[in-house]
């Protein structure tokens, strides 16, 4: 493969489309632990109104928070699979020459965006947020 200028641009468009994708997955991830936890308290503070009549599933707006917090947890493990499965490909083999990465160890190359770690700690506070619903801290 030759390394040209645009084969490097067009190396360049396509790293830079894995980061959007990534980033689409991590709102995505967001507004699921958000909007789980979200149901959870609004649910429980309904149920505590005076005048407000009692569920007939009490328990089923609980089951669904902790639902929609694990999809989102669920979906930003598999989102940094993908993300480093890709970035690996990207910069090897016959895309390396083309990447400038010749030479350079692929663990090291691949945690240098920050929405892996954002992923991450967005996973600790999905964790968080499902362990609270689950064991009523918050």
């Amino acid at each position: 493969m030759r390394v040209t200028a645009d084969s490097h641009f067009g190396w360049l468009r396509t790293r830079l489309s894995v980061e959007r994708t990534m980033m689409a997955w991590l709102r995505t991830a967001v507004s699921l632990i958000g909007f789980g936890f979200a149901i959870v308290q609004f649910f429980e503070r309904l149920q505590q109104m005076s005048g407000a009549l009692p569920a007939n599933l009490p328990t089923a707006p609980k089951y669904l928070g902790l639902a929609l917090i694990a999809c989102g947890v669920l979906a930003l493990l598999i989102s940094i699979w993908q993300y480093q499965w890709t970035i690996r490909y990207l910069r090897s083999g016959a895309f390396a020459p083309i990447a400038g990465m010749e030479g350079m160890p692929s663990s090291i190359v691949t945690l240098q965006s920050p929405v892996v770690v954002v992923a991450i700690l967005l996973i600790c506070i999905g964790v968080f947020a499902f362990a609270a619903v689950l064991l009523r801290i918050v």
